[in-house]
């Protein structure tokens, strides 16, 4: 009997999330946190957000994003999931533009443009990239995903001239070596079906 070729799981969103998170001490404390949505698909439609929490913004959460009904959906959905203070739907949607540049094999860069800020979350010095396989039910959470992860040794984030003074630190993902800044593609988040 072959298994089929179908995963059995609904489409819930499909796009990216790259992602950085900064510490000065390896992992130890967390100064900064940034999680970048490059959504394709999902019911609230398409679009990109930010979330963003930071000492270049005294330690304040932030979000932008180019559609606020994706950012809105994000935070009820799978932010709730993933970090609570970005889940936080009394926080404004700052109106932004968001371009990509580079690439994961040398340095990958994702620039968020608002009328008052300019922000640039930049990867490089990757380690070999691997697939997140995480079904509904995994770590007790309700949805599943399934990414493919090009973790980088190194990362920086820059607001208006200023950068985060902290790095990123190495983390093990099964077998494999990850680190707390990775670009994330492919992405597909999934419920079970009903």
């Amino acid at each position: 009997m072959t298994t089929p070729p179908v995963d059995p799981n609904d489409v819930v969103m499909t796009g990216e999330n790259s992602f950085i998170r900064l510490s000065p001490d390896g992992g130890k404390t967390q100064t900064d946190r940034l999680s970048h949505w490059r959504v394709l698909w999902c019911p609230a439609g398409a679009g990109h957000v930010l979330f963003m929490q930071s000492t270049l913004i005294d330690d304040k959460v932030r979000v932008y994003a180019d559609n606020p009904a994706v950012a809105r959906w994000l935070q009820r959905t799978i932010e709730a999931l993933l970090y609570a203070p970005f889940a936080d739907e009394k926080l404004p949607v700052i109106a932004a533009q968001f371009a990509r540049s580079g690439d994961a094999r040398s340095a990958a860069a994702e620039a968020v443009i608002s009328s008052t800020d300019q922000i640039r979350l930049s990867w490089y010095d990757f380690v070999d990239p691997f697939v997140l396989t995480m079904p509904p039910g995994f770590n007790n959470r309700p949805l599943g995903v399934f990414s493919t992860f090009f973790p980088a040794r190194s990362a920086q984030v820059e607001m208006n001239g200023a950068v985060a003074a902290s790095s990123p630190w190495p983390e093990t993902r099964g077998d494999r070596q990850s680190s707390s800044a990775c670009v994330a593609w492919s992405e597909t988040w999934v419920k079970p079906r009903r």
